[in-house]
Parts: structure tokens; sequence; C-alpha cells
């Protein structure tokens, strides 16, 4: 029951990110990063681990340096986009990049 229960919290917030795109895209950027879902997440771990504070001090950690690669992601998809390139290929190189910055995140947090 548990993971229907955070499965339907998740989605309810992207659904709701993406209808507020509908009529205002960059208000939805906003929503879809915001620590909103940081802390859902921050309160799934919270509980998943008896709030064990090794795990939170873990889950803070990462989430906060992650937030480089992710930076790098959207950086780049905004490149591809003022390019005129196409979804998939915005996509395909935000990936990418996002991956090599995430394989450092886990190279240097450890």
């Amino acid at each position: 029951m548990q993971i229907l229960v955070k499965a339907a919290v998740s989605l309810a917030i992207i659904l709701v990110a993406t209808a507020i795109g509908k009529k205002f895209p960059s208000l939805s950027g906003l929503v879809a990063v915001m620590p909103l879902t940081g802390a859902l997440v921050l309160v799934w771990v919270y509980l998943d681990n008896s709030g064990n504070p090794e795990a939170m001090q873990s889950y803070a950690k990462g989430a906060l340096w992650g937030i480089l690669p992710t930076i790098i992601f959207y950086a780049v998809a905004l490149v591809c986009f003022r390019k005129r390139l196409s979804l998939p290929v915005a996509l395909s190189a935000s990936f990418a990049v996002w991956l090599i910055g995430a394989f450092l995140h886990q190279r240097f947090l450890k």
C-alpha cells in the first residue's frame, strides 16, 4: 500500500506541473524543480529508514551536489532549443551530459 501512496502523490505532482505548463510553461518548470519534489523524497527516505540521521544526511548531501548535473542538463537543453534542435536530440544531449555529471557525482561523493 505504501508504494501506491508514493506513486499516487508523485504522479499528482507531475500532473499538476504538466497542467500548469499548458498555460504557463516557465511556471511549470519552476514547479517541476521546486523543493516540493525533493522534500517529498526526503519524507520517503525518512519513513523508509526510520529517521536514521545518517541516511538523511547522505540523501541531503547527494541531492545538494546532484543539483549541479541537473543544472547542466537544463543548460544543454536550453542551448539545443535555442538552436532549434528537435526534442529527441535535445533530450539525448541533455541526458548524455547529465550521465557524465551523475558519474562524476557518484565518483566524488564516495
